[in-house]
């Protein structure tokens, strides 16, 4: 079955245009030109992904993401003409998984909507048996019953922060790049695109750090990336 995405923008002419080049991409699709004509459509027949303007009239796209996360559990991908980075740092703590810049080049856009959807994917039911905690220090993942704790107390971690702690417990010890942590928890796709590590290892240090403006554990080695090492015993 043919997957289904849900775009949202006030530009018709974009709208028409997304929609005709996703059809041909063999995705099933559906419009909106506001906010509320959105939230109603995607209650009503759930998309598997939304492509979400954030220079929507009336209702913007940051409050249409808000009103989207309480009620279903959908991907999002931003679209956004706002070249600043603090709108994209804003969608991103917000929840939502990608943003694109217009105006954008469509395999560009095809390539992220296919990473975006196989993330969110369930995974397949495979069974290698189950893997060994990775122990540093207090801090010890369980990738088989998906867990943290620090210091025997339980953390609550997001999909990604798990993933992007796990792949850094892996590799304990060892600076792993930037390009890598990319590659690795979000795709070869986001190669190049920094700035959504720089945000999730902040939202990790305000989880798993003591004092996260002056870390111990995730250590950044300036240029190169990033180390998870034990805390040091105060």
């Amino acid at each position: 079955m043919a997957r289904h995405i849900l775009v949202v923008d006030d530009d018709a002419l974009l709208r028409r245009s997304l929609a005709y080049n996703l059809e041909q991409a063999g995705y099933r699709t559906s419009t909106a030109p506001s906010a509320e004509a959105a939230l109603q459509q995607a209650f009503a027949d759930q998309p598997d992904l939304v492509l979400l303007d954030i220079g929507l009239p009336g209702m913007d796209g940051l409050d249409t993401l808000r009103r989207l996360r309480r009620a279903i559990d959908v991907p999002v991908i931003f679209l956004t003409a706002r070249r600043r980075e603090l709108d994209q740092v804003v969608g991103l703590e917000m929840g939502a998984d990608d943003y694109v810049t217009k105006p954008f080049d469509l395999d560009v856009l095809l390539a992220r909507i296919k990473a975006v959807l196989r993330r969110a994917a369930p995974p397949e039911s495979l069974d290698p048996g189950p893997a060994p905690a990775l122990a540093v220090g207090d801090l010890v993942v369980d990738t088989a019953a998906h867990t943290v704790t620090v210091g025997g107390e339980p953390v609550d971690l997001t999909p990604r922060e798990f993933d992007l702690l796990t792949v850094l417990a892996q590799e304990s010890g060892r600076v792993v790049p930037i390009d890598e942590l990319l590659a690795r928890v979000w795709g070869a796709e986001y190669v190049g695109e920094p700035q959504v590590v720089y945000v999730h290892i902040r939202w990790l240090r305000e989880k798993l750090e003591a004092d996260p403006s002056h870390p111990q554990r995730i250590v950044t080695v300036r240029g190169v990336g990033y180390r998870l090492q034990p805390a040091r015993k105060p």
